[in-house]
């Protein structure tokens, strides 16, 4: 096995991670993966090493990615109850301010630069219920315009922007506490 096999091999585990937070399906993931490493090392010779090698292959992943959420998506989505529990009343006082006004969070160009920040990030989009984070990797990770994501998924204009509305909160809270370490309370 040459080298650039050698190395496209040893980053399969993160694709598969990646893979996995946007399907939610272990075998679809494997499909998107195993598409992906074929592509790559067969096209080979167009990697000219202008990027790193994990960003090629993940330009390879995320359009592998649509085009698998392009070939199901006339199958059913599966909505938990997680995702229509209303957060708004511990984050919001009711004339709609900061119940707690949000942490200073340092240097952010600093703190993504970090490999550990997109870690924890990562880990706070697993606990996300699972269409919403679908509806967040699909939105802000693969780019999809927000038509392209509502028409996948037979949902709403509205429902979309409520689901990534929530994320981005759930992912505030969980940011918070794990990368900024704020243990405070929400509302206190």
């Amino acid at each position: 096995m040459d080298d650039f096999q050698q190395q496209v091999a040893a980053l399969r585990p993160q694709l598969l991670r990646f893979a996995r937070s946007q399907l939610r399906n272990e075998t679809w993931a494997e499909d998107a993966v195993s598409d992906t490493l074929l592509v790559a090392l067969e096209n080979a010779q167009k990697f000219r090493g202008q990027s790193q090698l994990k960003t090629w292959l993940v330009g390879i992943l995320k359009h592998k990615l649509i085009d698998h959420l392009r070939r199901h998506s006339r199958e059913a989505s599966i909505f938990s109850d997680e995702d229509s529990v209303d957060i708004d009343e511990s984050l919001f006082l009711p004339d709609g301010h900061w119940r707690e006004f949000p942490t200073d969070c340092g240097d952010p160009a600093a703190a993504l630069g970090e490999r550990q920040f997109f870690t924890v990030l990562e880990a706070c989009i697993d606990l996300l219920p699972p269409t919403q984070g679908r509806v967040f990797l699909m939105r802000e990770w693969l780019e999809l315009e927000a038509d392209e994501v509502r028409s996948t998924l037979g949902i709403s204009a509205e429902n979309l922007y409520v689901m990534l509305y929530r994320a981005r909160l759930r992912l505030r809270e969980c940011l918070k506490v794990q990368w900024f370490g704020d243990q405070s309370p929400v509302g206190t």
